[in-house]
């Protein structure tokens, strides 16, 4: 899902830094406001965490790969705002250091991954789990914040990249940057996360958070802040 270098426009992502910026800057200020230090090593450890997981890129037609991202389920155990700061400290250093992800996207790919998905994925589990505890509420709510968090990000993606050909093209009007028009960048991303991403993103959220209710429940943001 990383979008690399060379496709998007400047109309794009120039903006994209822009969207991004304001969610990075209200982020510190929460952090340093309401995280205790017992929990700055949490929020280290879960962008190692997402560093991990989002190594094992898939490439897919359209441009562009898939992975799981792990922001779904940081939002969920340490809230959105520490998920904004560790994975996008994550991607940051992905694209200045392994090259994965490019440069001039860091702020598209931080609004997709850092922002979208971790906000979408703790509205989609309050929503299902309730209230109230009930042990499949609490695991379909878990299962599905991680699935749609994940697909939503992916349309933001797809979005992004499809929009190229009609705002950035030669005079003879072929794309100067992403080639890849909606009509095929959106069904290609919306498919491969809804079949194989989003599944490996809701198992491995429902999974950890299950394990961290068990024996850490009064840690978990989702459940102390409804």
């Amino acid at each position: 899902m990383h979008i690399p270098d060379g496709y998007l426009s400047p109309q794009t992502y120039v903006p994209m830094f822009g969207a991004a910026a304001p969610f990075w800057v209200i982020a510190l200020g929460k952090i340093k406001k309401t995280v205790k230090e017992t929990y700055i090593p949490y929020i280290a450890m879960s962008a190692v965490f997402s560093f991990l997981i989002m190594m094992f890129n898939i490439p897919i037609p359209g441009g562009t790969t898939g992975h799981a991202i792990g922001a779904g389920l940081i939002a969920l155990l340490l809230g959105p705002w520490a998920a904004v700061i560790s994975v996008s400290i994550v991607l940051i250093i992905q694209a200045f250091v392994f090259g994965d992800g490019g440069i001039t996207a860091i702020g598209a790919n931080c609004f997709n991954m850092a922002v979208v998905m971790p906000f979408v994925s703790l509205w989609v589990f309050k929503l299902i789990s309730g209230r109230e505890y009930s042990a499949w509420r609490f695991k379909l709510g878990a299962f599905l914040a991680g699935y749609i968090g994940l697909f939503v990000a992916a349309v933001f993606t797809a979005v992004q990249l499809g929009i190229q050909p009609l705002i950035a093209k030669s005079p003879e009007g072929t794309p100067l940057y992403s080639p890849y028009p909606l009509e095929v960048a959106l069904p290609v991303m919306a498919l491969e996360h809804l079949l194989l991403f989003g599944i490996i993103e809701g198992l491995i959220t429902m999974v950890i958070l299950g394990y961290f209710y068990k024996n850490e429940r009064e840690t978990i943001y989702a459940i102390k802040n409804y």
